[in-house]
């Protein structure tokens, strides 16, 4: 172990090519050159007696033993890099946040983000992932990311920072052709817009009990793409409510069965930096939480 620590100019190095996918990324991020970070993997490599990366002209990937290190090694050094947060005055936090967030949540929050986070703390760069699929926290190196849904068992850290009101929803021009369903089994006849996670379309299922699993000729996997749909005809869309209010409230998207409940969802902020939250993560979670409650009203 103390040899690898004499290492960490090296052990940093290998975390930063894996995040940003080439020697020269990872060379800017750390302000030297390419071929400093290619001797140093060099030397981690020898070390290790393992080889760590696949080479070619073009691409550059993860062994499986670059993986299994990857994954041990890029909490510790985050870690580290954290240390200095829990003596850091709150106001004072500075330096690299990576979140991730569903598009469509991100389309809400991203002009508070951007006229009031980031104006608040001046030090700080947030790169913001807006994606719907599920991304690996640890191997893709986020700080946190923000879901919606069920968790399966993880030893990841969960904070639920609100319960999300869900809808059915189409376009008036797609009612006025397909006729309005008045039960869930003329709902079950209407073409849908189809959730998918995974290439699998989403059930949905009613607070009764019933599920509906949809059918329609066009699967999305974003609330963006889900909406866009909507709005263009495309067919019933499953949604949050908050990000399709302004729809409703100005006609361009109708509510359906609105007697029929639907559970909400709970919003979740996700880590793996254990009981030690860096500030940033913190601060972050907080800004988003304040914002979503103040969308819900």
């Amino acid at each position: 172990m103390s040899s690898l620590l004499s290492q960490s100019s090296s052990l940093i190095a290998f975390v930063r090519v894996v995040e940003a996918g080439s020697f020269s990324g990872a060379a800017r991020h750390l302000g030297t050159t390419p071929s400093a970070i290619s001797k140093g993997i060099a030397r981690l490599e020898k070390q290790l007696n393992v080889t760590l990366f696949r080479r070619s002209t073009r691409t550059l990937s993860l062994t499986p033993d670059g993986h299994l290190f990857f994954e041990r090694v890029a909490p510790l050094l985050r870690a580290l890099e954290d240390s200095g947060d829990a003596i850091r005055p709150t106001g004072s936090v500075r330096g690299h946040l990576r979140a991730s967030m569903p598009s469509e949540l991100g389309r809400l929050l991203l002009p508070g983000i951007g006229s009031s986070f980031l104006l608040e703390h001046p030090d700080l760069e947030v790169d913001l992932n807006l994606q719907d699929h599920h991304v690996d926290l640890i191997t893709e190196g986020y700080d946190v990311i923000f879901r919606v849904g069920s968790l399966g068992d993880s030893n990841l850290r969960a904070r639920t920072l609100a319960r999300m009101a869900m809808v059915l929803v189409a376009s008036p021009e797609f009612l006025q052709a397909q006729g309005r369903p008045e039960t869930i089994s003329e709902l079950r006849n209407l073409p849908f817009a189809r959730y998918q996670l995974g290439g699998r379309t989403l059930p949905i299922v009613f607070a009764s009990g019933e599920t509906l699993l949809p059918k329609g000729r066009i699967g999305l996997d974003s609330g963006f793409g889900l909406r866009t749909a909507a709005l263009d005809g495309m067919g019933v869309a499953y949604l949050m409510h908050c990000i399709v209010q302004q729809d409703l409230e100005e006609g361009r998207l109708i509510r359906l069965l609105p007697e029929q409940a639907l559970p909400s969802l709970e919003l979740h902020a996700i880590h793996g930096f254990g009981v030690n939250t860096p500030i940033r993560v913190k601060l972050f979670t907080d800004f988003v939480q304040k914002e979503i409650q103040r969308l819900l009203g």
